[in-house]
């Protein structure tokens, strides 16, 4: 698992003076204010604070004014897996899972983890199934719990065959 590892993206601009509003993918700001840079050191951060909604507001080098921020949409903020703390059990970076080939533990294919929501009680895994033709495709979702996601690895997820859509 060597891809790098998204900690938020960019939603758009905050005020005239190129401080950019972000969506964040982890446990608050403490993990994205230790890091320097992003995307391989294309992105510089200067300053980082909460905006009291979940999000964050930041100050990056490169970017000084409303235009910039603005061309900057969009823009996810990636780190080398190696500049983040190893993880404890149990646990996932939403990018190892995302692209993952999804089985049953009887064996049986059942399709890609196409998405990881969270709406509030777990994270919630979105399988994409291979599109039926007539019908385009087909998506259910599996909830984050040791009943439904048996385990995973750098290979394929595994899911409990009552939890496949069949």
């Amino acid at each position: 698992m060597t891809k790098p590892v998204t900690l938020a993206a960019i939603a758009g601009a905050h005020g005239v003076a190129g401080e950019v509003r972000l969506k964040l993918f982890g446990e608050g700001i403490a993990t994205l204010a230790k890091q320097k840079s992003f995307n391989d050191g294309a992105l510089t951060l200067v300053k980082i604070r909460e905006d009291g909604k979940g999000g964050a507001i930041a100050r990056l080098a490169e970017s000084t004014s409303r235009a910039d921020a603005e061309k900057l949409r969009g823009t996810v903020l990636t780190v080398p897996r190696e500049a983040l703390p190893p993880l404890g059990e149990g646990e996932f970076y939403h990018a190892d899972l995302l692209g993952l080939p999804v089985v049953t533990n009887a064996g049986e294919a059942v399709g890609t983890v196409l998405a990881i929501e969270n709406f509030g009680a777990t994270d919630i895994i979105e399988i994409s199934l291979d599109p039926v033709p007539e019908k385009g495709p087909k998506t259910f979702m599996v909830p984050m719990i040791p009943a439904a996601v048996i385990g995973w690895d750098d290979k394929q997820l595994v899911i409990s065959a009552d939890f496949a859509d069949n």
